[in-house]
């Protein structure tokens, strides 16, 4: 049954949105999935700081554009669903690689085939793996923060040695203050 024009439009707008907000997505391409199986895609993606859309290929491909994205036109064949990624896309692609290991001993049922990060670069399917390698955001703002904070934790240990040599001297000079006296 054909979509209507205004319905198509709907979904275009609806889908530059989604993209408008999204640092990449892994394009998947599903066959025969239940709808049980579909939901816990869903919840698995939501978790990680993700959204799983199925859309029309071509549709998806008219909201790219607009948004000035690459259209992977080579992997856009077929079914087809859009794991998106909100600040978080190396989580998403780990969580969406997690679910397809987990869950899909038949590949032909649901597989990664590639997809696009910061609108520009286009990954094929191998691509999906090292990207879901990558350091997630709130992993590299630790990693940033130990780098800033390292510094100034060396610089104030060495003002405590400094202290506390200070201290041990004029402790000496007291204790040895104190024998003089004493004797």
């Amino acid at each position: 049954m054909p979509i209507s024009r205004e319905r198509k439009e709907e979904i275009v707008e609806r889908l530059v949105g989604i993209i408008k907000e999204s640092d990449g997505f892994a394009i998947v391409q599903s066959q025969g999935m239940t709808v049980t199986q579909v939901q816990v895609l869903r919840n698995k993606l939501r978790n990680a700081g993700g959204r799983y859309v199925v859309a029309k290929n071509k549709l998806l491909g008219k909201a790219l554009e607009q948004c000035g994205w690459v259209v992977p036109t080579e992997l856009l064949k077929g079914p087809t669903g859009i794991a998106f990624g909100y600040r978080n896309f190396p989580g998403v692609a780990r969580a969406l690689l997690d679910y397809i290991k987990e869950t899909s001993p038949e590949p032909e049922k649901l597989r990664a085939v590639g997809g696009v990060i910061a609108g520009k670069d286009i990954f094929q399917a191998d691509g999906l793996e090292a990207v879901s390698n990558l350091p997630t955001l709130d992993e590299l703002r630790a990693q940033l923060i130990g780098l800033v904070v390292a510094p100034s934790q060396g610089l104030v240990n060495v003002i405590n040695a400094a202290t506390a040599s200070v201290v041990n001297v004029l402790q000496a000079y007291l204790d040895d203050r104190n024998k003089e006296d004493a004797a």
